[in-house]
């Protein structure tokens, strides 16, 4: 079943008003925060590791609709997976997990979380994806 861009929209809009993974861990392994120039939003980033997976992250920051829910998912999808497996996340993804159109420049928003898992990946140790300079 093909969900409706309505249904993705109201998904981006519960992800935005009770993001998932949303605050701060007290103790952390890699801190990354980027701030997106054109609009302001902030995305921090949080990881605990154990061993090579990513035991538990956590995001913070302010933003649009499109970036804290893009953020959102993102941390959905990469908790619990291997530094290698989230390096496998790309621009691709992200879009396909929002589910709607994304204007050229609103796409910087929809990467903002991304491009800090990919500086997070970096800081430990693991090369990107592709799409490591978003």
């Amino acid at each position: 079943m093909m969900l409706s861009e309505d249904m993705y929209q109201e998904n981006i809009l519960e992800h935005y008003k009770h993001p998932h993974n949303f605050g701060m861990l007290e103790q952390k392994d890699i801190d990354v925060r980027e701030v997106n120039p054109l609009c302001g939003d902030v995305v921090e980033m949080q990881i605990i590791l154990k061993g090579d997976v990513i035991e538990d992250i956590k995001f913070h920051g302010k933003g649009c609709a499109i970036s804290q829910a893009a953020t959102s998912m993102l941390t959905d999808e990469v908790k619990g997976k291997t530094l290698k497996e989230a390096t496998e996340m790309t621009k691709q993804k992200i879009l396909g997990m929002l589910g709607v159109e994304i204007s050229p420049v609103r796409q910087k928003c929809a990467f903002l979380g991304l491009k800090v898992l990919h500086m997070c990946l970096e800081k430990a140790g693991h090369a990107s994806s592709k799409d490591s300079h978003c």
